[in-house]
């Protein structure tokens, strides 16, 4: 391997001796490593603690409200990686129905389906019937655009957007825009918002506050983690050039199948574990793709975000939580994800 890109994983790999973290803000986290930890941001200063069973019910105290993330549910896949796709998205579903709080809404951040099926999206809108959130918010995954460039699932799930599926809203007091940089994907490609979509989101984000959160979400991530798989979108930068002024922004993506963050100044950066498969950390494989785990640990290296806001700190608390998730320890499976809460305040 080139040691310029063993250097870039390294620097993503976290060293538990000294909880990975700088105190300028940058959080060093890979999906593999042990059982869990909880990380807070306060004033600058990362603090982390081992992620217990009982989180939950003090997540969400005080926030004035909460949403989830889900992504990559993969619905038609039924390779050896997970043969059966549609009951771990139902348990993801089970996972977020049994919250001590009921999400105001969820956001899933693309590759709802496999092969972008009409008898996928039926199979997804049931088991998202069952959801204590009624609202749901999606952006789309190549996946979702593989047969017909998007066309049924902007007829699904596109309704009220712009372009190929772009969109914006205000929940209490934060601004979330949803953006597509799927369209056109080439093979292995980096992935692209286009001309129109940048003055789209430029002329969205006019006139708003400086003092008003925001939040960001699609599907391949908006900060580069690994061009050689296409792990980030050719021109993110012009995007955020564009919330700079903002006190407090959230950028929210799949597409990785991993947990990797990056708090870099004001903006906190995030992927989501999916729901169907994981995938291999940067590198560490001849190419991205599903990745099989034994049975047993499937679960652990899947799950869902949950998504705490309080308006009157103006933080954000991020937990990823795995659907298997078990016991306390930091220490445990190396093949079992990282599950973090990140509190980043204005």
């Amino acid at each position: 391997m080139p040691e310029q890109k063993q250097d870039f994983i390294d620097q993503k790999l976290q060293d538990l001796n000294n909880d990975g973290v700088d105190r300028r803000g940058f959080l060093k986290c890979m999906a593999w490593a042990g059982t869990g930890l909880v990380w807070t941001m306060s004033g600058g200063i990362p603090v982390s603690r081992a992620f217990a069973k009982g989180y939950g019910k003090d997540a969400a105290k005080g926030a004035d409200f909460s949403f989830v993330q889900i992504s990559d549910s993969h619905i038609g896949f039924s390779k050896p990686a997970n043969p059966d796709v549609t009951a771990t998205l139902q348990t993801a579903i089970n996972k977020i129905n049994a919250m001590p709080h009921t999400p105001d809404f969820i956001i899933h951040t693309g590759d709802l389906s496999q092969l972008s099926k009409p008898s996928e999206f039926d199979t997804l809108d049931q088991v998202l019937k069952g959801a204590s959130a009624k609202q749901i918010f999606f952006v789309p995954g190549e996946h979702d655009m593989l047969t017909d460039n998007g066309e049924q699932y902007l007829q699904r799930y596109g309704k009220g957007t712009k372009g190929t599926g772009w969109s914006s809203f205000d929940h209490k007091g934060v601004h979330f825009v949803g953006l597509v940089n799927v369209a056109n994907l080439k093979a292995g490609g980096m992935g692209s918002l286009g001309h129109e979509q940048l003055e789209w989101l430029e002329d969205d984000l006019k006139g708003r506050s400086a003092s008003t959160p925001i939040v960001l979400f699609a599907h391949i991530p908006l900060w580069t983690i690994y061009p050689d798989w296409g792990w980030g979108t050719d021109d993110s930068e012009q995007a955020l050039s564009y919330v700079k002024r903002f006190g407090s922004v959230t950028v929210l993506n799949g597409h990785i199948h991993q947990i990797m963050q990056k708090v870099e100044g004001k903006v906190s950066f995030h992927t989501a574990m999916s729901t169907a498969f994981p995938q291999p950390a940067p590198g560490s494989a001849p190419s991205a793709g599903p990745m099989k785990v034994p049975a047993d640990q499937l679960q652990r290296v899947l799950g869902i975000t949950d998504v705490n806001y309080l308006v009157s700190g103006r933080s954000l608390a991020v937990v990823d939580s795995p659907l298997g998730a078990s016991g306390s320890s930091a220490s445990g499976n190396a093949s079992a994800p990282v599950a973090l809460v990140d509190t980043i305040r204005g």
